[in-house]
């Protein structure tokens, strides 16, 4: 069977993730302020960004953002904008989830207080109950599944 790739790459291939870490290579070297740290595996990339203020943390990621929209733009690749999300990571005792308006693509980002990265459940405490109750069920799941 032959098939034309005129987008992306194509998987199995064994050129596919050399060609995508040198293009994904240069979203990574992008010019982030000090307070911004990228962490990216694959196709999946965190941004981890340092604030004072709630107010700074959002003025902060929307400035990476617009930079990744740019990027995005310049070598016509796209974000799911369903699975990119944006959590509010604080020490502090706040008494109720502050809201943060953060943009990818000119789209406002859902806000959430868990999320799956790799494998791994993080909440906005850092606390990881959730990922430990998730393992817990699933191991549980993997023991009464070979019992039967």
């Amino acid at each position: 069977m032959e098939r034309e790739v005129s987008k992306g790459r194509p998987q199995g291939s064994c050129c596919g993730p050399g060609i995508w870490n040198i293009q994904y290579n240069s979203l990574l070297n992008l010019q982030f302020t000090r307070r911004t740290k990228a962490v990216a595996f694959v196709d999946d990339i965190i941004l981890a960004i340092r604030g004072e203020t709630v107010s700074e943390v959002e003025d902060f990621s929307n400035l990476e953002l617009s930079k990744i929209t740019a990027w995005s733009k310049s070598n016509q690749i796209s974000f799911n904008e369903e699975k990119s999300k944006v959590m509010l990571i604080s020490r502090r005792k706040l008494k109720k989830v502050k809201e943060i308006k953060v943009y990818l693509l000119k789209k406002p980002l859902e806000q959430v207080t868990t999320m799956k990265y790799l494998g791994i459940i993080i909440d906005n405490k850092f606390n990881f109950s959730e990922h430990i109750s998730y393992a817990a069920e699933s191991c549980t799941e993997v023991i009464h599944s070979s019992s039967k």
